[in-house]
């Protein structure tokens, strides 16, 4: 055989070897599309099934894939050019391509199995698919999972500023402390806020006497897609998968569900370190020793004009974990959990439990930092866990603010086991509530003791959502399943009831009110605080809401009560009476009109499959009818004034939301904002849109002779 054709056969092999190892898996691996385009994926093992849930997930939408491992495993900057090198450079911070292949071959075979399905799922997704050209990562490698191992909305890392890291490793200069005089970094109080609601109903207040379960996440619209995902190795998933992911992160089996709510429960710290250059390094102190800084030399690529460019970075390292920025003369080390193979250890094993005393050991993992758990199972229990990754701490120190990294006692010390934790179990009360807000109130009066804690482990406010829920389901009985929807969509807004009074109270000391001032308080004095489409009250409220907010400067309308003290904060009549005045000149502006109906406002649009989606006041949009959880909506519609638009669009809030009841057997009804499908032309890109509007829900197809009664179409993947 001449040299160049055996060189070129030895090239080609392993490719032709992977591809028929592809085609061999895909033959294993069934796909049933229901009529609501959801995938059902059956196979022999849990890693064939994985293999064919990743092929799914990118037939729905690949870009959404793709734009998260891109994120994630630091290539960013390569698609969005240099703005997003420090994005980049964040994810190298915490783990670099060596870490993350190290992690990877560290992991059980088990779970490398599956990390390999999930490569193979989406190489072959690309394979069969020529006419789909990946921007970046042209070829998926089973160590990608080691960088997305937990599925929340803004997963850990994401709290982690990346303006703080260009200012470090570019401009090499301090930065002053924040407004609040703490060094960190504080959300706009004024965004959407983002979270979700978890409802537990013991078979007690249930009709049927079986378990419950409201899963109801407030994420970015099509942040997640639906998928149900069986295994002859006791894998019967059904739920939300963030997009790219191998598991269900919320949703249920045939004996038990989960529902993660993003906890504020102090899981990070950041540590300020005393450094000095030695020799040809840096060294930090740590009690009485000065210890190297671990120095490592990464190379990230950006795109520009002129083609793919390289910047050069040192990244620093203390025991105390990447440093992120700086504070004065200090750097500053943050500390988060970075436990990648133990993440996807839980997160997996977590789909595939049968009762609370096996779900109760997998949370002795405890890599699950970002969230809460509302639990529900057959055998009628109901759970809470207010957080799972707790760091123990010395209480003497002030947790909230950097602390000083050089005295040993602020070190970690473990993690809080489980039972150290707040947990509820079966409460007498017949129900749990989570809603972002602290799990003081959890269980109402059964709920767990402030005291009985540090306080690092329950900073949470109350919110005005779990004001809400706690009334609701301490008037419940006799519960079905349609009636918790109904009760997760109930329009009673409960802010309104506290920031309308105040109103109320400033218009009375108006001397001379405007005769549309004078109007829209005749609204309000006959509003009963509902939300609904045609509710000109509702779109007032909301107006004057915001307007409240921005022109006093605070947040404190949108809490039920002064933390401190506990007592109402009064303000300021005649700012009260402006803020409602500018909602109204607003309204005009923009609407023509000050009364005009909420649905004509509030609106649901999806134009297209972009990532970024564009909004357009000239084209097709539905009313409704629900209104942003910041005023203790439920059922949240996070919308606001795009670029170029007067109308508000929902972008977030309700997205996929389940109701689950378990028994012999399980039955579910789910909902999606939109549809299945990222792409325009698909029957399913906004099928359920109506049914959003409106508040319908499908039932799920979960029992294998359900989803073929229900199949739209049946095949292997590659065969379509």
């Amino acid at each position: 055989m001449p040299f160049l054709l055996l060189f070129v056969w030895a090239c080609k092999e392993p490719v032709d070897d992977e591809v028929r190892s592809w085609e061999t898996r895909a033959k294993q691996v069934t796909i049933i599309r229901d009529d609501y385009g959801i995938p059902h994926i059956y196979a022999k093992t849990d890693a064939d099934a994985v293999f064919g849930m990743l092929y799914a997930q990118c037939e729905d939408d690949f870009r959404r894939v793709e734009k998260n491992y891109i994120w994630a495993t630091g290539r960013l900057a390569e698609l969005d050019g240099e703005e997003a090198l420090y994005s980049d450079l964040r994810a190298n911070l915490y783990m670099t391509e060596a870490e993350a292949k190290a992690a990877y071959e560290a992991a059980p075979r088990w779970l490398q199995l599956l990390c390999k399905g999930f490569a193979d799922g989406v190489n072959y997704y690309l394979y069969s698919h020529p006419e789909v050209k990946p921007k970046v990562l042209t070829h998926y490698e089973p160590w990608f999972p080691m960088y997305f191992s937990e599925g929340s909305i803004g997963g850990d890392i994401e709290r982690i500023s990346t303006e703080r890291i260009r200012s470090f490793y570019e401009e090499q200069k301090g930065l002053a402390y924040s407004e609040f005089g703490d060094g960190l970094v504080h959300p706009d109080p004024y965004d959407e806020p983002k979270g979700s609601n978890g409802i537990a109903i013991a078979p007690e207040l249930s009709a049927s006497e079986n378990a419950l379960l409201l899963i109801n996440p407030h994420t970015s619209f099509y942040f997640r897609p639906e998928i149900h995902v069986v295994s002859e190795e006791g894998l019967n998933a059904y739920g939300a998968v963030t997009w790219g992911q191998f598991f269900v992160y919320q949703g249920f089996n045939e004996k038990t569900g989960w529902m993660h709510t993003s906890t504020h429960l102090d899981f990070m710290d950041e540590y300020m370190e005393e450094v000095r250059e030695v020799g040809d390094g840096m060294e930090y102190a740590y009690g009485d020793e000065w210890r190297a800084v671990e120095e490592i030399p990464l190379t990230l690529k950006f795109t520009s004009p002129e083609g793919l460019q390289e910047k050069t970075f040192t990244i620093y390292r203390t025991h105390h974990g990447p440093v992120t920025h700086q504070l004065d003369d200090k750097w500053v080390a943050t500390k988060i959990n970075w436990d990648p193979v133990n993440a996807l250890i839980q997160s997996f094993t977590r789909t595939k439990l049968s009762d609370y005393t096996a779900f109760r050991e997998m949370m002795d993992i405890r890599t699950n930092s970002s969230n809460n758990t509302v639990f529900a199972d057959a055998s009628g229990n109901i759970a809470y866990f207010h957080g799972n990754f707790i760091p123990k701490r010395d209480p003497s120190f002030d947790f909230s603010r950097p602390v000083d990294g050089s005295d040993p006692a602020t070190d970690w010390q473990g993690l809080h086991e489980v039972d150290e934790s707040i947990v509820v179990l079966n409460p007498a009360s017949g129900w749990i509530q989570n809603c972002n807000s602290t799990p003081f109130t959890a269980a109402g009066p059964y709920s767990p003791k402030k005291e009985d804690y540090p306080y690092y482990m329950a900073p949470d406010a109350e919110n005005y959502r779990g004001i809400h829920a706690v009334d609701l389901l301490s008037e419940v009985e006799n519960l079905t399943l349609e009636e918790l929807i109904t009760l997760g969509y109930d329009p009673y807004l409960p802010a309104f009831e506290r920031l309308i009074p105040i109103l109320l109270k400033a218009y009375e000391k108006e001397e001379d009110p405007s005769e549309n001032l004078t109007a829209a308080i005749a609204v309000f004095r006959d509003w009963d605080y509902q939300t609904g489409e045609e509710s000109v009250a509702m779109t007032l409220a909301h107006f004057f809401g915001m307007s409240f907010n921005k022109s006093i400067g605070s947040s404190d309308a949108l809490i039920p009560f002064n933390q401190e003290n506990g007592k109402t904060l009064e303000y300021d009549a005649s700012e009260v009476v402006s803020a409602m005045e500018a909602a109204i000149v607003k309204l005009e502006e923009d609407f023509g009109a000050w009364n005009i109906p909420w649905g004509e406002v509030n609106r649901f649009q999806r134009l297209s499959g972009a990532i970024d989606l564009p909004y357009d006041d000239n084209k097709a949009s539905l009313p409704i009818g629900l209104a942003s959880g910041r005023w203790g909506a439920l059922a949240s519609f996070g919308a606001s004034a795009k670029e170029n638009t007067k109308k508000l669009y929902g972008s977030s809030g309700n997205s996929f939301v389940a109701a689950v009841e378990f028994g012999d057997k399980v039955r579910a009804k789910s909902l999606l904002a939109g549809g299945q499908s990222g792409n325009p032309q698909s029957l399913h890109f906004d099928d359920q849109a109506e049914m959003y509007a409106n508040g319908a829900f499908k039932e799920v197809a979960y029992y294998r002779e359900d989803v073929e009664k229900r199949a739209e179409e049946t095949y292997h993947p590659g065969s379509r």
